[in-house]
């Protein structure tokens, strides 16, 4: 299995914190967390297999600019790869949300990021149950599960590590 590639994007450090702790799970298999505000799209397709991660900002909207990141996130780096095929890349995505404050847009920016991804080709990976969790809607629901990992770190922090090692282990068998 070639390394994997993890890139995230952050606004109060969170998402980074479990991009590092992701890293650190998978050992030598992963390369260090990168912010996609930091980098190229040559270095993010060098990968064949990537962890995504971003946190749901506002309405339902992932990091960028436009919703007061001092700088670049995905909201600036998808456009970069829109005309971008993505065939032969396996991607599993992370996301961060606050299901009490945001229910009616729970870890959105999963549901965006696997919608982005899908529409170029790439093998979604690491569906996630949606039970144990209280929410109105979310655009990362696809029938009884998530496209991608969703963790509430306000108000289930003492759950993420667990489902975080559930969770690579799905990722890193669909990678193989």
């Amino acid at each position: 299995m070639g390394k994997i590639g993890i890139f995230f994007a952050s606004d109060t450090g969170r998402t980074r914190l479990v991009a590092k702790q992701i890293a650190r799970k998978l050992g030598t298999a992963a390369d260090a967390p990168v912010n996609i505000g930091r980098t190229t799209p040559d270095a993010f397709l060098a990968y064949d297999k990537l962890i995504v991660g971003s946190p749901t900002l506002g309405d339902g909207e992932l990091p960028g600019q436009s919703t007061g990141l001092a700088q670049a996130g995905w909201e600036e780096f998808l456009p970069q790869i829109a005309d971008t095929d993505l065939g032969g890349k396996t991607i599993a995505i992370f996301g961060l949300g606050d299901q009490k404050k945001y229910p009616d847009e729970f870890v959105d920016a999963i549901g965006l990021l696997h919608a982005a991804f899908a529409a170029r080709g790439a093998r979604l990976v690491g569906r996630w149950p949606a039970d144990g969790y209280e929410f109105t809607a979310s655009q990362a629901l696809d029938g009884e599960a998530f496209v991608g990992l969703a963790l509430d770190q306000h108000h289930q922090p003492l759950l993420s590590d667990g489902r975080i090692d559930a969770w690579l282990a799905i990722v890193t068998e669909a990678m193989r």
